[in-house]
């Protein structure tokens, strides 16, 4: 039977009401201050010249701005539903959505994983040349086993893997400060960064690609950037899927705000500060550690160093996080019965030990699929991103619903603690969310038809294996499987996935 208000889960009564404002904001910078940072001159460089980036940032700031406004509006409306972002979902568009939102939620966290995971030994490569990509089996194994070794510290625990996470996060934010003022201050030239400044220049192709002789077109390079800067931003959410444990709600909410404001201010000028170092096409040249490529120009090999070292701290600190992050919504799901029980249990120390096995399992997976395929990291920001659209669509959705009828879509199975109303809502109140949940939805739909459909697809090949196991339970526990709303997703995510399948088939789609 799902959880009512107030009920916790067996097993965390050691833990509940003990995240406090310090450690929630660590968790978002953590989440969103992890690989992207450090990859972004030569992401965005590749696709963008820096007037396409700024309007592609102006995008994303606008948009992710509302996606926290969303979370945080949500965390105030509904205090009860204390399970984040999948409870939010559930609560407002039925338990198949719901359930499509936390999975798809999960396959992105753990496909990021892999990649973070990836990105660390490349970026030790620096130090240590074995891991320069000429051996790819060997940093398969060495994956493989930071997963593991992870996966042993996380089962201590939540409290032990957040003082980790406050320890790499302040780490990390050190290497990044001293590239932002040496660049600022010693390697920024404005000749440099006006040259060129809407990208008219035959350098790139019109593919974003970075070769050919032609140019892109101003739209082709704002949607050229669109999931990278995005990506950037993935975490925005990670207070609220730890609301249940914050000391109080509105730390949740605090918190969104806070780190939100942190992340854009240093995404931005690590973007545009690269662009004063040297030209665009040799920023576009260097590899994914392209800070430590910009600050080796400004300061010379000792700058890379630190900048690679920092980037193996950073993503680090994201991994925890991520791995912390991607065990809670399985487990959320399992207590709520539309995954097998087992699936939810919380050993003594609090953690969700059989969630986080499972999730430990699945990374191992996609390391050997992404490894044998030779997936770029790249091919793994894509793809993630594209599946984390899916739970920002919905709970948008849900606030755009709550300010326009006063509820979601209405199921039999919701119970009493999704049908609670929170705090009275003044009417300006209301038009606030009204605004900032309608952005969100029409942002999270232009990052869909911004995305390569190659990804988009493949997303939902991967949902669709959950929700057999999701139809399977919710028979045998006698619920309804599907409201109206739901037999509609349900059809698209059906259709979109034997599309992808026919291709693979085919050939014409690859990772």
């Amino acid at each position: 039977m799902a959880l009512t208000a107030g009920e916790q889960s067996p097993g965390t009564s050691q833990v509940a009401d003990t995240v406090r404002l310090p450690v929630l904001v660590s968790l978002i910078i953590g989440s969103c201050v992890g690989s992207g940072i450090f990859a972004m001159p030569q992401n965005v460089a590749n696709v963008a010249s820096p007037g396409a980036a700024a309007i592609g940032w102006a995008i994303t700031g606008v948009g992710m701005l509302c996606i926290a406004f969303v979370f945080q509006s949500l965390a105030l409306r509904k205090p009860h539903l204390d399970s984040g972002v999948y409870s939010y979902v559930r609560a407002g568009l039925g338990d198949f959505v719901g359930f499509a939102s936390g999975w798809g939620y999960w396959l992105a966290s753990i496909i990021a994983q892999v990649g973070y995971a990836t990105l660390f030994f490349s970026s030790l490569s620096y130090f240590v040349p074995v891991f320069d990509g000429s051996h790819p089996m060997l940093t398969a194994v060495f994956v493989s086993l930071l997963n593991w070794c992870i996966f042993a510290v996380l089962r201590r625990g939540v409290r032990q893997a957040a003082i980790l996470n406050i320890v790499t996060t302040i780490a990390k934010l050190l290497p990044i400060a001293a590239f932002l003022v040496l660049v600022a201050f010693i390697g920024f030239h404005t000749e440099i960064f006006t040259a060129d400044f809407w990208g008219r220049a035959a350098t790139f192709g019109s593919d974003g690609t970075g070769t050919g002789a032609s140019t892109s077109s101003l739209s082709t390079q704002v949607k050229g950037i669109m999931l990278f800067t995005t990506w950037a931003f993935i975490g925005i959410e990670g207070a609220s899927a730890y609301s249940r444990r914050a000391k109080s709600k509105r730390d949740v909410s605090l918190a969104t705000l806070l780190g939100y404001l942190l992340v854009f201010v240093l995404l931005l000028l690590v973007t545009f500060l690269s662009y004063g170092v040297a030209p665009r096409s040799e920023i576009a040249a260097m590899g994914d550690n392209s800070m430590a490529g910009v600050l080796e120009l400004v300061v010379g090999p000792w700058g890379a160093a630190l900048v690679s070292a920092g980037l193996c701290i950073s993503v680090l600190g994201a991994y925890v996080s991520w791995q912390m992050l991607c065990a809670e919504p399985i487990t959320l799901m399992a207590q709520d019965e539309l995954l097998p029980a087992r699936l939810g249990y919380v050993n003594s120390q609090g953690a969700p030990a059989t969630a986080q096995s499972l999730s430990a399992c699945v990374i191992q997976l996609f390391v050997v699929i992404f490894f044998v395929n030779e997936a770029a990291y790249t091919t793994m920001v894509q793809l993630a991103t594209s599946l984390y659209l899916i739970p920002y669509l919905f709970a948008s959705l849900y606030l755009f619903f709550l300010a326009t009828r006063g509820s979601g879509i209405q199921h039999p199975d919701a119970g009493r603690k999704f049908n609670l109303d929170g705090p009275d809502v003044p009417r300006r109140t209301n038009l606030f969310h009204l605004i900032i949940s309608a952005i969100g939805v029409v942002y999270a739909l232009w990052l869909f038809y911004a995305a390569d459909p190659k990804f988009v697809l493949l997303g939902m090949v991967l949902v669709v294996p959950g929700m057999i196991i999701y139809i399977v339970t919710r028979r045998r526990a006698g619920g309804r499987v599907f409201n109206p709303f739901e037999w509609f997703i349900a059809a698209i995510v059906t259709l979109a996935a034997i599309i992808a399948i026919l291709l693979m088939v085919q050939g014409s789609l690859t990772l």
